[in-house]
């Protein structure tokens, strides 16, 4: 049980699987100037989260308490922040990469990277949409600026990033042609993709072509085999940073864009998912929800690489 002090937190001592994670109690941090304690009431869970589990990624050796989503009331403002006060219901994602710590009953967050929590949305839905969202909003609209009428290629658009992709292209005019395994074809369907392709089945880089966009959030060869599809001048924007240097190569030498991004804390962003998001148009599928002390249940799902959709913790 925590008092006023403290709260509990899903830590890690060292880097391995699932099982290093355990609740633990912390000190409850207090907000510096610009700053909001976010009461959490549920986080999402995301590749990010298990990549820096298991092997430390951006954040090195542990101990230290994963997660960027979040959705809560404030429970605090610290010196400075206008836009919040105590009792409000927000959303938002902790700066990534090293603002993480959403996976505890309390944390805090830049007053900026937040937005008040459309009225319409539960915290299950808030905390589900941020880092998936920015990630996507930020790619289709920031580096692909993505119009009407142009031919949007996302890989892996049943999960977490891509079934919001989709659903931003679509919300900007695009035509939509999504990869997944045959069986999430309905699915593909029922969040707007115009032509499912089931990439097991087929060569998507040889059956897809005159594509403006491509969205990856696959990395590999996906990048580089994904620039073939291209119509002259197109783009194909990585979600993940590095990789080959093939990548930018091949582009220059087809005449067309690549790019490679991390994704960051907008507040921009946030206001245009929040509307989005707000009036129905925006919408995460939920692939399962877990209590805060079973975040390791949530990890093992997540790492299947099955699952359609968001995984979420719930602090409540």
């Amino acid at each position: 049980m925590s008092d006023v002090n403290t709260m509990r937190a899903i830590s890690q001592d060292v880097l391995g699987g699932p099982e290093v994670l355990r609740e633990v109690q912390v000190e409850r941090p207090r907000p510096r100037p610009n700053e909001v304690l976010v009461r959490v009431r549920a986080a999402g869970v995301n590749p990010t989260d298990w990549k820096h589990r298991a092997n430390g990624g951006f954040l090195g050796e542990p101990p230290f308490v994963l997660g960027w989503d979040v959705s809560g009331e404030v429970a605090e403002t610290g010196i400075g922040v206008a836009a919040f006060r105590p009792g409000d219901e927000v959303f938002g994602m902790v700066p990534y990469p090293f603002g993480h710590g959403s996976h505890a009953e309390y944390v805090t967050v830049p007053a900026r990277a937040l937005m008040h929590k459309p009225a319409s949305l539960d915290h299950v839905q808030a905390g589900a949409l941020p880092l998936v969202s920015l990630t996507a909003w930020q790619a289709l609209t920031e580096h692909a600026d993505v119009q009407a009428g142009q031919r949007v290629l996302i890989h892996a658009a049943a999960g977490g990033v891509g079934h919001v992709a989709v659903q931003i292209a679509k919300a900007r005019g695009a035509y939509v042609i999504g990869t997944a395994s045959a069986g999430k074809h309905d699915f593909l369907r029922e969040i707007g993709v115009d032509e499912p392709v089931d990439y097991r089945a087929t060569d998507v880089t040889e059956a897809v072509r005159d594509v403006d966009v491509v969205l990856d959030t696959l990395g590999g060869e996906t990048s580089v085999r994904s620039l073939r599809v291209l119509r002259p001048g197109g783009v194909v924007v990585s979600i993940l940073p590095v990789g080959s240097e093939d990548f930018h190569q091949e582009a220059e030498r087809l005449g067309v864009r690549a790019v490679r991004m991390l994704v960051d804390a907008d507040r921009a962003g946030m206001r245009a998912i929040a509307e989005l998001a707000g009036s129905g148009r925006l919408k995460a599928a939920i692939a399962g929800t877990f209590p805060l002390a079973e975040a390791a249940k949530a990890h093992a799902l997540g790492e299947t690489g099955r699952t359609t959709g968001k995984l979420v913790l719930l602090a409540d």
